[in-house]
């Protein structure tokens, strides 16, 4: 009887808005692991951008003669995709949805890695839902995909304690990773027909939403707390903009502060004080919100 190794590989393994991991954790762990990887499926939005990269699981796919497929939609390519008779599939992050009819090409289905301990933070935004709320922990779910979002039953979970200075890179990179090491950890019972997935339960579901490049208009009227997890959470996208004075700065660093100090730039929000650590001045440049005031802020 034939070994179930065969995989489909669907995703960019780019778990936040904005996230560029450290190459294709997950990719490069199953071709490491011996598995035969058929295909990879993926969609590059924004391609012709002159600030477009290529994506990293487009260098693994190289390195490794597999074959890149950028459709618009999954159901294009029925066809080629059950040419393959892959006996699963693997998700990490695709941005599409996949029909039932793709899903059923797969005997086994397929895995899809989701970046919180679900049924909490279904949706597109868990990571920086988890940093926005200021939560204590989140962590990793590898489920089954089903039709409805993030609905699938739970091969397996790894809870991961937050400390509160994470910022939104870090975090998936931290996740990514774990997730990776969970596809493996529970591929050879699934492909063996031995796993036992828990369902979800629905009462406890709850959901994130995209966000807007608005979103990252800091509010002064909010809680100085608030506005610091803000700047970790919208790195990259939406990112943290603030006006001070007559130049628009985007924040990169906060802390909450008790009161502004002599050097410091300290910004007063309701309630409490926030301290610009980092910023990207107009010109581009980084620098410290210390240096902006001395540059730019001088009365």
């Amino acid at each position: 009887m034939k070994k179930s190794n065969s995989l489909v590989f669907f995703g960019n393994e780019r778990l936040s808005s904005g996230f560029i991991p450290d190459g294709a954790p997950t990719l490069s762990a199953l071709i490491e692991h011996g598995y035969d990887v058929k295909a990879i499926v993926a969609h590059h939005e924004g391609g012709q951008s002159r600030k477009a990269r290529s994506l990293e699981i487009e260098e693994v796919a190289k390195a490794h003669n597999i074959p890149v497929l950028l459709p618009d939609k999954p159901k294009e390519i029925i066809d080629q995709l059950a040419s393959f008779n892959a006996d699963a599939g693997v998700l990490v992050a695709y941005g599409r949805i996949i029909p039932q009819s793709v899903i059923d090409l797969f005997p086994h289905g397929i895995l899809n890695i989701h970046p919180s301990l679900l049924p909490q933070f279904r949706g597109s935004t868990p990571i920086e839902q988890a940093i926005l709320d200021g939560n204590g922990e989140t962590g990793v779910s590898v489920m089954g995909l089903v039709k409805e979002m993030d609905a699938g039953p739970v091969y397996a979970q790894r809870r991961v304690a937050l400390n509160g200075t994470e910022t939104k890179q870090e975090l998936t990179q931290k996740l990514l990773s774990i997730g990776s090491q969970l596809i493996i950890d529970v591929l050879p019972a699934v492909l063996a027909g031995t796993a036992h997935p828990q369902l979800q339960d629905e009462s406890k579901a709850t959901f994130t939403s995209l966000f807007a490049k608005t979103d990252g208009i800091m509010d002064l009227h909010k809680p100085a707390e608030r506005l610091e997890r803000e700047v970790r959470a919208y790195a990259v996208w939406p990112k943290s903009r603030l006006d001070l004075g007559e130049h628009q700065v985007t924040v990169t660093k906060a802390r909450v502060a008790q009161a502004e100090t002599d050097g410091t730039l300290v910004i007063a929000c309701n309630p409490g004080w926030l301290e610009i650590l980092e910023l990207t001045a107009p010109s581009g440049k980084t620098m410290s919100g210390a240096d902006f005031k001395r540059g730019y802020l001088r009365d």
